[in-house]
């Protein structure tokens, strides 16, 4: 994998970190998400 790809990856991995830390309790409950699943569905996420 070369540099460019591996920062855009870790860009959107930040992202979507980022974007689902500000969800309440209750939204990431709607969408089956878990506070503590967080990192792991973002990483989930970005690979491809």
């Amino acid at each position: 994998m070369n540099v460019a790809r591996s920062f855009n990856n870790w860009r959107k991995y930040r992202q979507a970190v980022t974007e689902l830390g500000r969800l309440t309790g209750r939204e990431l409950q709607d969408l089956g998400i878990d506070r503590a699943d967080i990192r792991n569905v973002a990483r989930a996420s970005i690979v491809r």
